[in-house]
């Protein structure tokens, strides 16, 4: 089996659960165009994708209110919102193996940079990074695709080629695939096993368990 020496992890979904803030942040960001009360459900299918996307996909936003709405969800993240999340369980240990294993560990996140650097010291999670790869504030570097190839960028250049792409969204998978890299679907995210199967990511792990298990003995000659 493979072993692999570069791993890329997502951040929401797949490190940390954000659901807290990033419901309220959309509450709050919705609330200016006078939708109250939006189905929970609905907005769960918001974390993860690109705020565009979400916007657009679910609620029909123009590119103008789109960009009003990624605004105001701004106003509220970024002052509140940013630390209402949790890590997932076995997250801080899962790193902490993977660096002492000797693997590069890199943030790929459609999230900007900004925020997910203040996730990750907030959570003591950032010395386990060799770098963030996220969206810019500008709006630029959307594509999870061009995300990981950015992080990919900044690896030495003897480093090996085996690398992987972990996280919780189709999104991830289908942006590993455009990149020329490996993917991991986790199934303790918000993305369902119909949604990663229908993607078909090179492996779909049930748990933080599972995950360590198979970077530190499967994924072993």
């Amino acid at each position: 089996m493979k072993v692999y020496e570069t791993i890329l992890f997502d951040l929401d979904g797949t490190l940390t659960d954000p659901k807290q803030g990033m419901v309220k942040s959309f509450q709050y960001a919705l609330s200016f165009f006078k939708i109250e009360d939006p189905d929970l459900s609905m907005l769960e299918k918001c974390i993860g994708p690109p705020l565009q996307d979400s916007f657009s996909e679910y609620f029909g936003f123009s590119g103008k209110d789109t960009e009003m709405a990624i605004k105001k969800y701004r106003e509220y993240f970024s002052e509140r919102g940013l630390f209402e999340n949790e890590v997932y369980a076995g997250i801080p240990e899962l790193l902490e193996a993977l660096r002492e294993d000797g693997r590069m560990l890199i943030l790929a996140t459609s999230k900007p940079a900004l925020y997910s650097r203040k996730i990750l010291e907030h959570f003591s999670l950032r010395k386990y990074f060799a770098f963030i790869s996220g969206s810019t504030m500008s709006g630029s570097r959307l594509r999870k695709a061009d995300i990981i190839r950015y992080g990919l960028k900044k690896r030495p250049p003897a480093t090996s080629a085996a690398v992987v792409m972990v996280g919780d969204r189709k999104h991830d998978v289908i942006g590993a695939k455009e990149a020329g890299v490996d993917s991991i679907g986790v199934l303790y995210g918000y993305g369902s096993r119909a949604e990663m199967e229908a993607c078909a990511p090179d492996a779909i792990i049930p748990s933080v368990d599972a995950l360590k298990k198979f970077f530190l003995e499967d994924g072993r000659p």
